[in-house]
């Protein structure tokens, strides 16, 4: 079991910013540095990864592995520039003239899929990766390990794998589509059927003071992760959730359902991110109140003592 004292979250990108000098984009990316073992979940929307690293004074090239929460462009626009950082901050130019290391990124399979939005325009608007694989892999030096079942980064620290929905409050929101049929990015005639997400995974850290999860944009439900996190690690006491709940669209019902299953677990802290909405934020800072709640934005940096 992790020692909490030894574990550090530092925020790299997130939709606001905490401090002055930190940038605020949508999206989402974590540095998880625990006991001399470090790794980035998600890499955000473009720059806001690299560029926070800097400002922050986090060096990228000490990172391990990098694990991918889903496949939408806000967790993963900037995987690019931070496997080009990391090559350049170990004084490579280029991954194919050099004996760079690779990277090992974790991700399901379906994170590769033609996803699209659909808001109010009546287009569907092309949200996935905006990278090809191979590019990443033969000059970037990345190597994707897919999985559809959890995979243990250490000992104590646990990348999800799929997340059974199991409740009747939680859903995948409605503007979510896969594209059926050739290409990523032309509409023409092509059919589109709702995606399931089964991508959506997060990350379960096993300390003593209880499990911390953390969250990517809980797609698939934040109550339905916290659930599978307890049956996957063994442990029943939570005491952090962090990230993006996607709580953003929730309907009444399902924040009463969350917030009821919340105080039931005893959760002793939440700090929400990225796809939580404004609305559904400020509803769980009254019914949690300060000592549970709080707003984990770009540039934060938690630690547990």
């Amino acid at each position: 079991m992790l020692d909490a004292k030894k574990l550090r979250l530092v925020t790299l990108s997130e939709n606001t910013a905490k401090w002055l000098w930190v940038l605020g984009e949508w999206g989402w990316s974590m540095l998880i540095e625990a006991d001399g073992f470090n790794l980035l979940f998600d890499t955000g929307l473009r720059v806001s990864a690299t560029y926070n690293a800097a400002a922050m004074g986090v060096d990228l090239a000490k990172i391990d592995r990098i694990a991918l929460s889903h496949g939408h462009v806000d967790h993963t626009g900037g995987l690019r520039d931070v496997l080009e950082l990391m090559r350049r901050t170990v004084g490579h130019s280029n991954f194919l003239e050099s004996n760079a290391r690779e990277i090992e990124i974790i991700a399901h399979p379906e994170v590769w899929g033609p996803k699209y939005i659909k808001h109010f325009d009546p287009a569907y608007s092309y949200r996935g990766i905006p990278f090809v694989k191979a590019e990443l892999e033969e000059r970037q030096g990345a190597r994707f390990v897919e999985s559809r079942e959890p995979v243990w980064l250490t000992d104590d620290i646990v990348w999800s794998g799929e997340i059974p929905m199991l409740n009747d409050y939680e859903k995948i929101a409605p503007i979510c589509f896969l594209k059926v049929g050739e290409g990523k990015y032309s509409d023409g005639n092509a059919t589109f059927v709702p995606d399931p997400l089964n991508d959506d995974a997060s990350l379960y850290v096993k300390t003593e003071l209880g499990l911390i999860i953390i969250l990517g944009c809980a797609h698939r439900g934040m109550m339905n992760i916290i659930h599978h996190a307890q049956q996957l690690t063994g442990m029943e006491k939570v005491h952090m959730v962090v990230g993006g709940t996607h709580l953003v669209s929730a309907s009444d019902y399902q924040m009463q359902s969350t917030i009821a299953e919340l105080k039931r677990l005893k959760v002793e802290k939440v700090g929400v991110s990225h796809c939580t909405g404004l609305a559904s934020a400020a509803k769980l800072s009254v019914a949690l109140g300060d000592k549970v709640f709080f707003h984990n934005n770009a540039g934060n940096v938690i630690r547990f003592t």
